[in-house]
């Protein structure tokens, strides 16, 4: 798979920008209630109405890839945040305790935070690292 080694830091940049978009649901659901569904209940000032705000702008600023790296370093601790007050009490593995979606984002944004926007982004454009 040698082949596709050229095509990792443009991959790079596809994995930042649908990770933010994919995270970004998650806050427009809860802050802007859309699209409908079950996440448009969240109160503000509950721990998932704040993490929605977390959502919503780091979501949209690696959509952009714009502080990109601070970004998705605070949605690595606010997933992680997630995953151990809200899955790892219902025990210990990801499978059976619903957490498997925010240890990958965990780890996912840790990883965009370590190896940065990519080539396509704002950050890239303007020169930043």
């Amino acid at each position: 798979m040698d082949f596709l080694a050229r095509f990792a830091p443009f991959l790079l940049s596809v994995l930042r920008f649908m990770a933010g978009l994919l995270v970004l649901q998650h806050g427009t659901s809860k802050i802007l209630h859309f699209p409908t569904g079950p996440m448009n209940a969240t109160p503000l000032a509950s721990m998932s109405g704040i993490g929605g705000f977390f959502e919503l702008i780091c979501g949209a600023l690696l959509v952009i890839g714009f502080q990109s790296r601070i970004a998705a370093f605070l949605l690595s601790g606010m997933t992680a945040v997630a995953y151990f007050t809200v899955h790892a009490e219902k025990g210990f593995y990801p499978l059976l305790n619903g957490g498997e979606l925010a240890a990958l984002y965990c780890f996912t944004f840790l990883y965009l935070a370590a190896a940065g926007p990519g080539p396509i982004s704002i950050d890239a454009a303007s020169g930043r690292r």
